[in-house]
């Protein structure tokens, strides 16, 4: 009988085989494209699957991320691509968890934000799925085989020549000969990473390098990995090469449509300078949507103080957030600066040193005392800088407030508007208040004691929580309106509310099953980006709801021209909301809506790749009727981040000085 070998005889065959065959490398290469793939799986693009390019493009990423390992000796070699499959294995998660909750892929500017993450706590737990396990199950047999394996005892090699200088010989063959295969692995790895990649940007995606596109189409051209580097690529370039500088001929024309919009401005109206001398109190409400205003579920109204105010007030029934990867922190330099959200990470955290016309900057130029309340962190998304340089009297935060009630992420809305009134009392009239509220924040709870909105079928889901947390949000704004009345406030400020993004619940089953309809792209389109706007004028006047398209970008010229201030020595983008002008209203992703069509753009470049849609019959409609306002979208977008990234206003004020001078 057959003795079975020797755990030591096993080992030894394993090990010749991971050592001098390049199976570990193989295995390493098999193991990272069932990854990708599974990603690509878990991410559910729409419109977006794996063809042979994308596979092509992946294994070459792969060579080229890999490539050097083939250098180094054995053990090397084997520690080494171990450590490359935890690292990568951790990026591709934590992109998919980025991507769940932001419909984006992580950035270097995002990482500068890396603090926040761990603020994130039930949010990132709800993110995670069962299935996320297969991307780690091979570390259990990989992580210990590896250390087995390095770490073992060496046998020396020498003593099997029996020549002298073979061994030496012998060991340089091996040393050219796996210089020779990293170089070649490297060379195909270039070819196959990028040769895909350029026929694509000559062909259906041009442009893609030189333009402002969505992060998932870079991902849809240049495969994850490919993505990553090119970020990097950019950062480098914009950050670290120098301070980057616009060329000439690229400034005066960003001055230029500056220069045409100002000769458009509108300083007349009904409506301009009504208001003079007013209060400002405007709410940023955290994921508030307009799907629910004016929705019952179970015979009771979701938001029954917003649906009453709404009566006394101006409702603007399609005003888009405009918010990129920024989130919070977008909502409220959009609606500040009448600027666009950068296409990644955060003005915030990435360009906060740079000069912007912010309206608490303007209103204390007008004689107005301007604060912030957010009883939060006050260094969160890099407040306290960016809220120094807005110019803003103080910042009210976490530390300023008594955690009396808390829940959430922080203090309970109800208790925060109390408090925030509480300290308006002792600011002189007329003030700007700008509040922030954290109880409606992604993952939505409402402990059982509040909760007061019977969500039927919804409940235990995410989506019954979010209607729960909402309903709990808007008691909070009845309380706030009687305590504005009890304060005296209530005749002499100009009230503004608004959500600041969407939910992060995409299922559109929910939406169907809450609406009782049939949705089409279009519907969701429209629903992950629509939250309410709601204008209360000092005297009830022009209440109303609006319908036509309205965004972020228009609330500081709006506020200020009620207030009687022009907006023609200013940089914004958009314009006041009190006149009959056609708007057209871009969001981030390359998206619009104007007056009779709505784009939708998809993982591919370019106008033909998405859709345009008519807006009476809510169907696809010819894709030229989008043409003009897919041209000026992209143009709005890349003179915003001009404007941001140069540094442009600060050159457009000294210039102006200069021939003042």
């Amino acid at each position: 009988m057959l003795s079975s070998p020797s755990w030591i005889d096993i080992r030894s065959r394993v090990s010749r085989g991971l050592h001098y065959r390049y199976t570990a490398y193989l295995l390493f290469l098999i193991l990272m494209m069932y990854k990708l793939i599974m990603l690509d799986h878990q991410l559910h693009i729409a419109n977006m699957k794996l063809d042979r390019a994308d596979y092509v493009i992946a294994v070459g990423s792969l060579l080229l991320i890999s490539f050097w390992t083939l250098w180094l000796p054995a053990r090397g070699r084997l520690a080494s691509l171990t450590l490359l499959n935890l690292v990568w294995t951790g990026i591709l998660y934590a992109d998919l968890i980025y991507y769940r909750y932001f419909d984006d892929f992580i950035t270097v500017p995002v990482l500068m934000q890396a603090g926040q993450v761990g603020s994130l706590g039930d949010s990132i737990r709800s993110l995670i799925h069962g299935v996320d396990l297969f991307f780690f199950i091979d570390w259990l047999v990989i992580v210990p085989f590896t250390a087995v394996m390095v770490f073992r005892k060496r046998t020396s090699t020498s003593e099997t020549y029996g020549f002298p200088g073979e061994f030496q010989r012998h060991r340089r063959k091996r040393v050219f000969g796996r210089l020779a295969a990293g170089t070649l692995v490297f060379i195909l790895g270039m070819v196959m990473t990028f040769v895909p990649i350029k026929k694509a940007s000559d062909t259906w995606a041009v442009g893609l390098f030189e333009g402002n596109w969505w992060n998932i189409t870079l991902y849809n051209v240049t495969g994850l990995i490919g993505f990553h580097g090119y970020d990097l690529y950019r950062y480098g370039r914009d950050h670290l090469i120098g301070q980057p500088k616009l060329a000439d001929e690229e400034v005066n024309q960003v001055k230029a449509w500056f220069d045409a919009k100002h000769g458009k401005a509108s300083g007349t109206g009904a409506l301009f300078g009504k208001y003079k001398g007013s209060n400002v109190i405007m709410i940023q409400t955290e994921a508030f949507m307009n799907f629910v205003i004016g929705q019952s579920i179970g015979g009771q109204e979701i938001t029954p103080n917003f649906n009453r105010l709404m009566k006394d007030s101006m409702y603007f029934s399609n005003f888009y957030h405009q918010t990129g990867q920024g989130r919070t922190s977008d909502a409220d330099f959009v609606t500040h600066s009448s600027l666009l959200p950068l296409p990644t990470g955060s003005v915030f955290t990435r360009y906060a040193d740079r000069e912007y016309d912010t309206l608490p900057e303007i209103l204390k130029e007008q004689g107005h005392a301007a604060n912030v309340f957010h009883a939060y962190d006050s260094s969160f998304w890099n407040r306290t800088t960016m809220y120094r340089e807005m110019n803003y009297d103080r910042f009210y935060s976490k530390k300023d407030y008594e955690m009396n009630d808390v829940l959430g992420w922080s203090l309970s809305d109800k208790a925060f508007f109390a408090q925030s009134l509480d300290r308006m009392k002792g600011i002189e009239q007329p003030f700007y208040s700008f509040l922030i509220t954290l109880t409606s924040h992604h993952p939505y709870y409402v402990p059982k004691d509040a909760r007061k909105l019977d969500t039927g079928e919804f409940e235990g889901t995410m989506f019954g929580d979010y209607l729960q947390s909402i309903h709990y949000v808007d008691e909070a704004f009845g309380q706030f309106e009687e305590q504005m009345k009890r304060q005296g406030l209530w005749d002499n400020t100009i009230l503004l509310i608004y959500g600041d993004h969407d939910n992060s619940i995409k299922e559109i089953s929910d939406y169907e099953k809450f609406l009782g309809r049939d949705l089409n792209a279009l519907d969701m389109e429209q629903i992950m980006n629509q939250v309410p706007l709601l204008i209360r004028l000092p005297d009830g006047g022009n209440a109303g709801v609006y319908p036509e398209a309205a965004g972020m970008m228009n609330v500081t010229p709006s506020i200020l021209h009620l207030l009687g201030v022009s907006e023609a020595p200013y940089y914004w983008i958009g314009g006041h909301l009190f006149d009959d002008k056609p708007r057209l209203i871009p969001l981030r992703s390359g998206a619009f809506s104007e007056e009779k069509v709505f784009y939708l753009p998809s993982e591919t470049a370019g106008l033909e790749g998405g859709t345009c849609y008519d807006l009476t019959t809510r169907q696809p409609t010819d894709i030229q009727a989008c043409r003009d306002g897919y041209d000026e979208t992209r143009k709005q977008l890349q003179i915003s981040d001009q404007v941001i990234t140069y540094d442009l206003l600060k050159l457009f004020k000294e210039q102006g000085n200069g021939e003042a001078e």
